[in-house]
């Protein structure tokens, strides 16, 4: 079974949970708090030495890190990312951006702003480039999809999980949603489809698992 090394309230983590829920694959969770520095220990650093989750472990003993790495790895030969080679490029181009120009700014001031105690003082200077930069990124999204329901080819693929996962969420980094609606009619169609989950859902337990079988 694969195991995936996560923090439950992390945007980059939610995305391969979500994949995984998509697609009705099971796999074991395990849970890896950065805050409390669980990411830094020898042991997981032999496991990933950037220290940083999401980590995918796969059977054999091997192991994949970076949230859309893993969901390419993942989705390979799934409805989820397409064969064709200027579709398969549109998706990566997309989620180059989300690293880029999205998560640096959207994620980073959730994470500094929601789930760090005293993060808006300790990170008072950077608030106003990521608010700026990500509205910015936000407008990208905005004039794309006024155009399209879904980032590639008429569908959900893994672009639209990777940018849904901080997207979604991003009203608990003090921005508002409210002056794109195409971003948020897109949002109310990726959390229509089948097999949706929010941020808080986990697998069952392993060995609930087991004894089910």
């Amino acid at each position: 079974m694969l195991k995936i090394y996560a923090m439950q309230s992390s945007g980059n983590c939610y995305k391969v949970r979500l994949l995984l829920s998509k697609l009705g694959v099971p796999f074991e969770l395990i849970d890896v708090d950065l805050l409390r520095g669980e990411n830094r220990t020898p042991d997981f650093l032999m496991k990933n030495p950037e220290g940083r989750v999401p980590l995918l472990e796969l059977p054999g003993g091997r192991y994949l890190p970076e949230s859309n790495a893993i969901l390419f790895y993942l989705a390979e030969g799934t409805h989820l990312l397409p064969g064709a080679p200027l579709e398969r490029a549109e998706v990566l181009r997309w989620m180059f951006f989300e690293q880029h120009s999205h998560e640096p700014n959207i994620g980073a001031a959730r994470f500094w702003l929601k789930l760090v105690r005293g993060g808006r003082e300790l990170r008072t200077h950077d608030i106003d480039r990521w608010m700026e930069e990500g509205y910015a990124a936000l407008g990208v999204m905005e004039r794309h999809l006024a155009r399209r329901p879904f980032f590639v080819d008429g569908g959900l693929t893994i672009a639209d999980i990777a940018l849904y996962a901080h997207t979604h969420a991003a009203a608990e980094g003090d921005f508002d949603l409210g002056g794109f609606p195409s971003v948020r009619a897109w949002l109310a169609r990726v959390a229509a489809l089948p097999g949706h989950v929010g941020m808080d859902w986990r697998p069952e337990p392993r060995n609930q698992l087991v004894n089910m079988a």
